[in-house]
C-alpha cells in the first residue's frame, strides 16, 4: 500500500514499518487508558515486533501520520466464516488521540480497511465495540456498520486457557 496523503486531509494513510511498532505500543497503551483496562496490559515493543513483521506475521497494523507524527492505527488481522467459506478482515483495535480526532482519520481507516477487504475478496470486515462506547457505536453505524444485538464474545485467557485444554 502506498502513502497516501490527499491535499485537503492533513494526515497521511499506510502500512506500519517495523520503525511504527514503539509508536503503535504508545497507542495502545492510550487505548487500554481510555478503556480502563491497563490492568491487562503486556504488551511490549519487543513482544509485538515478532507478531507484525516477524518469520510468520499474524497481524497487519495501518497508521495515520500528522505531521510526521503517528497518531492513530489500526491492527486487524485474517479470520474466516465456514457459512461463506471465505476469509474475512478482523479489526482488533482502532484508536486516533484524542487531539487529532474529527479529522476523519477513524473514517479514513475504516474506509481503507474495508478496501482491503473488498481488494483480498474476503467476505467480511468485522470488529467489536464495547457497550458503553455510545460515540463509537454512533460512528460506526454511520459508517454503514450493524452493531449485532444477538452475539456475545466469548473469551477463554491466563489461567483459565491453561485448564481450558
Amino acid at each position: 500500500m502506498q502513502n497516501r496523503r490527499m491535499t485537503d486531509n492533513p494526515f497521511a494513510l499506510r502500512a506500519a514499518e517495523p520503525r511504527d511498532v514503539p509508536a503503535i505500543v504508545g497507542l495502545i497503551r492510550e487505548l487500554a487508558e481510555f478503556e480502563k483496562l491497563t490492568h491487562l496490559l503486556r504488551v511490549t515493543p519487543e513482544n509485538l515486533h515478532p507478531h507484525l513483521f516477524g518469520d510468520k506475521p499474524v497481524v497487519e497494523a495501518l497508521v495515520a501520520e500528522v505531521d510526521g507524527a503517528v497518531v492513530a492505527f489500526a491492527l486487524f488481522f485474517t479470520n474466516f466464516s465456514t457459512f461463506l467459506a471465505k476469509p474475512g478482515l478482523y479489526l482488533e483495535d482502532l484508536y486516533v488521540q484524542p487531539a487529532h480526532r474529527q479529522l476523519g482519520l477513524g473514517r479514513a481507516l475504516l474506509q481503507r480497511l474495508g478496501q482491503i477487504a473488498v481488494e483480498r475478496d474476503y467476505g467480511r470486515f468485522e470488529w467489536s465495540v464495547l457497550d458503553w462506547n455510545e460515540n463509537a457505536i454512533r460512528f460506526y453505524e454511520k459508517m454503514g456498520a450493524s452493531v449485532l444485538p444477538d452475539w456475545r464474545i466469548c473469551r477463554v485467557t491466563g489461567a483459565a486457557l491453561e485448564k481450558f485444554r
